[in-house]
């Protein structure tokens, strides 16, 4: 399949596309066999997993053991005592050595779901990164397209800012880099980790850089990659100001890192 929706195929998959995204994708299928043929091959492997019935039901005797137990149920009553005591010393540690094993099962069923709950929003979190920087590489190839790149086109600061109040909830920071040999061209609104986002774009040469801006307020922050090359582009993402940036384009990482930190200047 084509590595750049790679991330895109699983989260529609699992059913973790806003809408527009996975409108966007189904369009994709329409024209790419490779990602159409994966995914068929985990749609089969889905369904013949819920076919597989691999689901065991525990037995009712493990249910009541554990009720007991966790219910405080063994207490050393004078009637447990005189049972107790008709039961001959291997039966009475086999018994002991049951419930022991339980226990450790019990504690480890408790130790797992603990660390469950601590690791998979982390593991989640990451997983939205990466899909967030897709996002990102995918933006900015379709920039590239006739017609995609500037909704504003202008060289001047003063009037690519004003262009993006009241199209988003936030206001873009806006710089001209053209004493730097980075110039200003306009900019775009685009959308990403469904949310409208600022693109500012500049030119260096024949190449264009695409800014992607948008406010950090998620509960959990993204921790997008600070490099990244895929499918022939380098991006670099910072943040600043509680927001989000990320630089993408063809040029070579040394290239993009110098205009990055002319940016941040």
């Amino acid at each position: 399949m084509c590595k750049n929706n790679e991330l895109l195929l699983h989260a529609y998959v699992d059913g973790e596309l806003d809408p527009i995204r996975s409108v966007e994708f189904e369009e994709h299928l329409k024209t790419c066999s490779a990602c159409a043929s994966e995914l068929s091959q985990l749609h089969s492997l889905r369904n013949g997993i819920r076919r597989a019935n691999l689901y065991q039901r525990a037995p009712g005797s493990l249910r009541a053991r554990i009720q007991a137990i966790a219910s405080g149920n063994e207490n050393r009553s004078h009637e447990n005592t005189a049972v107790a005591a008709k039961i001959v010393p291997w039966q009475y540690r086999q018994r002991r050595s049951s419930r022991l094993e339980w226990l450790v099962v019990a504690a480890a069923i408790l130790v797992a779901v603990v660390l469950g709950i601590r690791l998979i929003p982390g593991i989640m979190n990451a997983r939205q990164s990466d899909l967030v920087a897709q996002e990102v590489i995918a933006s900015h190839i379709r920039s590239l397209q006739p017609g995609h790149l500037l909704d504003v086109a202008s060289t001047d600061q003063h009037t690519v800012k004003p262009w993006f109040n009241g199209k988003l909830d936030f206001s873009p920071p806006v710089r001209d880099l053209a004493d730097r040999g980075y110039p200003l061209i306009g900019g775009r609104l685009d959308y990403i980790g469904s949310r409208d986002v600022a693109a500012l774009v500049y030119q260096v040469r024949k190449h264009y850089i695409n800014v992607f801006i948008w406010p950090d307020i998620g509960t959990r922050p993204l921790k997008l990659p600070a490099s990244l090359f895929s499918q022939g582009y380098n991006m670099v993402c910072w943040s600043a100001n509680e927001m989000h940036l990320c630089s993408v384009s063809d040029v070579n990482a040394a290239d993009l890192n110098q205009f990055v930190q002319d940016l941040q200047r």
